[in-house]
């Protein structure tokens, strides 16, 4: 019998480990690019390689994954993101860097999805949202506790720190997990069960079927062929990429931006993220309120346009005061979060219970993959000036604005079916 505390606790620190892993390399942005004496471009590539890597392994991870053990996929996977955060720490050079940060990602990226399948093979449907909100909460911790924290470190030990402790915390979890975690085969049973003496069409038993090369064939083609021959689908895609394109493509050099141009300390660009995760942590539940009680498009339309605002405000900052840069991040950490309440329950409405998984799968690529390309446009972007100080934030706060425009145009395409 699995203790379902004890397992939902282990998957919210494996959730919480994989977020700070990827989230503690932006506020590092500053140190980083001068102790390998990169620019802001090569820096963008740091935070893009794990996306572009994690995009490729829920790839895989689609076709693949649910051919083994539950509990041998969470160790593997785990284990393997644990030794790919403490290599960080060792890099010598900035492509050691980069090629670490892809193979961590390729780990890290694959657990999210692992997490939620395991969420949803062991908790029963009448619960399984409250557990859903239990291992969610992770993001929020690794906000308002695992970043700040993981900066203060950086300030005192140097930037490898914050790599070696995330590495260290994971590698205790591996070992709780190995020990406490039963195995969880009964997708396998699922998926292997045949009733007797019965045959398809062509009198072959359906499971000897799995075994033949066209049966791979048609389980990697078939989920995408379904999805993109549905427009409501299709739409909901291009939701996803057009508004992470609308979020992310700043928020990479908001602690460099603070830091280089706005005079924050190491150690005051830690407020940032917890100031922002605080409040971020207190009004989400709010923006579903409201989205519930007077329609997701409008509270997802309305919290957009307020964003629109909180971007401009935050790209073109010019200040040396540390309380309003910091009301002017918070605001931004607010209301771009909080549009995401509404957005993402709308896009979970466009596909019937039995098709959600996949879709789900597929959606979370396109959504590295937007990430992905946010970075990339950003170290396009984002240049070094004569003085040291970062150029053409604003620029970039221009074309997140406009992809934000775009979001909610695509937003009213959207159909909900279930």
């Amino acid at each position: 019998m699995i203790s379902e505390k004890r397992l939902l606790f282990i998957l919210a620190t494996v959730q919480f480990c994989h977020i700070i892993d990827f989230m503690i390399i932006m506020p590092l942005g500053k140190t980083i690019m001068a102790e390998f004496a990169i620019t802001p471009g090569q820096f963008a590539w740091v935070v893009s390689a794990y996306a572009l890597a994690a995009f490729l392994g829920n790839l895989v991870s689609t076709v693949v994954i649910d051919r083994f053990d539950r509990r041998t996929a969470l160790l593997f996977l785990f284990a393997g993101f644990t030794l790919g955060t403490l290599a960080c720490a060792f890099a010598p050079t900035y492509l050691f860097l980069l090629s670490l940060r892809f193979a961590t990602g390729l780990f890290g990226g694959t657990l999210g999805a692992l997490v939620l399948a395991i969420v949803g093979d062991v908790i029963p449907l009448e619960r399984r949202a409250s557990a859903m909100g239990w291992v969610m909460t992770a993001f929020s911790a690794a906000s308002v506790v695992g970043v700040p924290a993981g900066i203060w470190i950086a300030a005192e030990y140097g930037w490898h720190a914050p790599f070696l402790v995330t590495a260290a915390i994971a590698a205790a979890f591996v070992a709780l997990a190995f020990f406490t975690v039963p195995s969880m085969r009964g997708h396998l049973v699922e998926q292997t069960i045949v009733p007797a003496g019965e045959m398809d069409d062509v009198g072959r038993n359906p499971e000897a079927q799995l075994l033949q090369p066209t049966s791979l064939v048609h389980q990697v083609v078939d989920p995408f062929r379904a999805i993109f021959a549905d427009r409501n689908q299709r739409a909901a895609l291009l939701f996803t990429m057009t508004l992470m394109l609308g979020h992310f493509t700043i928020i990479p050099f908001i602690a460099p931006y603070m830091q280089i141009n706005i005079g924050f300390a190491d150690k005051q660009v830690s407020l940032v993220y917890l100031i922002g995760g605080l409040l971020t942590v207190v009004l989400l539940p709010l923006f579903g309120k409201l989205a519930d009680r007077y329609g997701r498009l409008r509270v997802f339309t309305l919290s957009s346009v307020l964003a629109l605002f909180s971007i401009y405000a935050l790209t073109n900052l010019d200040t040396d005061s540390i309380p309003l840069a910091l009301l002017v991040t918070s605001s931004f950490f607010v209301v771009a979060s909080g549009r995401n309440v509404p957005a993402t329950t709308m896009i979970t409405s466009v596909v019937r219970p039995e098709n959600r998984g996949g879709f789900m799968s597929i959606r979370q690529s396109v959504n590295e993959a937007a990430l992905f390309f946010s970075t990339i446009i950003a170290g396009f972007i984002i240049t070094e000036g004569p003085d040291g100080k970062l150029e053409h934030y604003e620029i970039l706060g221009y074309f997140t604005i406009v992809m934000s425009v775009v979001a909610i145009f695509t937003a009213r395409r959207i159909r909900a079916i279930a």
